[in-house]
């Protein structure tokens, strides 16, 4: 009986590494599938943005 339940949690601990991989793998292809020219867009509305919020309340 023992031994049943450290396979059951060995096949978990397996599943639970599995789908952080699959999380990860997405998170990555979504960052990769941006261009270069949207990345600097982003980061240059984000610094704007920031200036905005910044220089606002003086």
């Amino acid at each position: 009986m023992r031994g049943r339940w450290w396979k059951i949690l060995g096949l978990a601990g397996v599943a639970g590494v599995a789908a952080t991989g699959v999380v990860i793998a997405r998170a990555e292809r979504r960052r990769r599938a941006y261009t270069p020219e949207e990345i600097r867009l982003k980061l240059r509305e984000r610094a704007a943005e920031e200036a905005r919020e910044s220089g606002g309340g003086s």
